[in-house]
């Protein structure tokens, strides 16, 4: 019988190829745009637990070390094609944080 093949994804901190699962994926929303094409609102970014919410994903490791390489080196910016506000990244933190500390991310 043939294997399953593990999906692997690139680090945004520390430019690893890791499993899937041990990733945390960050997501930007899809542009708000109006008929014409032009953008109303730009997407939220988020943490994306489940892996399944819409847009486009960038992936980091479950610490903060990489997290902070990944703001340092602007990584996230560059995937997304946009800049990224202090606020969202303490968001991230915090959530990322939330999680490590409720066990809710397993890895």
């Amino acid at each position: 019988m043939k294997q399953k093949k593990i999906p692997l994804r690139k680090c945004t901190g520390c430019n690893e190829m890791k499993e899937k699962k041990q990733l945390v994926r960050v997501v930007k929303a899809p542009d708000e745009t109006d008929e014409n094409g032009q953008v109303l609102r730009q997407g939220e970014i988020s943490v994306d637990l489940t892996g399944k919410k819409p847009g486009r994903g960038a992936y980091v490791c479950r610490n903060a070390d990489c997290l902070a390489k990944a703001r340092k080196a602007r990584r996230f910016e560059k995937a997304f094609s946009c800049r990224i506000p202090d606020d969202v990244y303490e968001r991230l933190e915090h959530e990322l944080g939330e999680q490590l500390q409720d066990g809710g991310i397993k890895g």
